[in-house]
């Protein structure tokens, strides 16, 4: 029970952030481009969110070890808030701004939130290490979830509300000030090493070259990742002129996604016992 109610507190906290996270991604180029942007200018804006994503998750570590995990959730929330509230701008600067703050708070929420669960988990409350993926395996299935209505939720107010395709923006950041009080509130703060950062990113390098199948691992992460930050740009300006609506679209894409992570998860604990390479 105790570890339930632990497992509990945390969904609630994190699940809120992934929400927001997803109502932003539909209708962000159809945004930009109702903003009278060229597709160029919609490119540079895309890159912003993705070099400061880059650039800070080299020390994001680091730096949720030394600010704390839990300030550093809220502090995630309140940089994706911010960005979200600045897409309500027509100046190329201000959403420059705000894509740089998107990937600076996306940064923190894949790695603070969960650092800040693991270590909670095994140092304050002594649960046994063995239990730890059935919380990450819940929060994938609700973060599939919430993919999915995500797409339908941005369709719907984007399509409800005078304010258009920013709508989704702007439901998102309810549920972002929720996710930052929830944790702010309820949460306990725990810190990690104090490393140097030249340190910690040498060491993580060393580890890399030492071990060939990381490297080759990370190297292929690296390409699957490129293609999808291709498709994030590409997919809107192909399906729009049909008149498929977007966020339908993208609760189909991340469907297909959810099936497949189910399939593989099937297929390496079902009876055909496949085993990744």
């Amino acid at each position: 029970p105790a570890f339930r109610r632990f497992q509990r507190e945390f969904l609630l906290g994190y699940l809120p952030a992934l929400a927001a996270d997803w109502l932003q991604g539909p209708l962000l180029f159809q945004l930009l481009q109702s903003r009278g942007f060229l597709r160029s200018q919609i490119a540079a804006l895309y890159s912003c969110g993705f070099a400061s994503n880059v650039v800070f998750g080299l020390i994001s570590g680091v730096f949720v070890d030394r600010l704390g995990r839990k300030k550093s959730c809220v502090l995630s929330s309140g940089l994706c808030s911010v960005s979200c509230l600045l897409q309500l701008s027509r100046d190329f600067l201000a959403l420059a701004a705000g894509r740089v703050l998107a990937g600076l708070g996306t940064s923190l929420l894949f790695s603070a939130f969960e650092s800040w669960y693991v270590h909670e988990h095994l140092e304050r409350h002594d649960f046994p290490a063995e239990w730890i993926p059935d919380t990450f395996s819940r929060v994938a299935l609700w973060n599939g979830g919430l993919a999915v209505a995500a797409g339908l939720v941005a369709e719907l107010v984007a399509e409800g509300l005078v304010l258009g395709p920013v709508a989704p923006f702007l439901v998102a950041v309810p549920f972002l000030v929720l996710s930052g009080i929830f944790a702010g509130k309820i949460w306990d703060e725990n810190y990690g090493k104090n490393r140097p950062c030249g340190k910690a990113c040498g060491e993580g390098l060393r580890g890399l070259l030492s071990n060939p199948q990381a490297l080759l691992l990370g190297l292929v992460q690296a390409l699957v990742e490129s293609i999808l930050f291709i498709f994030a740009f590409l997919w809107t300006p192909v399906l729009e002129p049909h008149g498929i609506p977007l966020g339908i679209a993208f609760s189909g894409f991340t469907a297909a996604s959810a099936t497949g992570s189910a399939l593989f998860r099937r297929g390496i604990t079902g009876r055909l016992q496949l085993q990744p390479l």
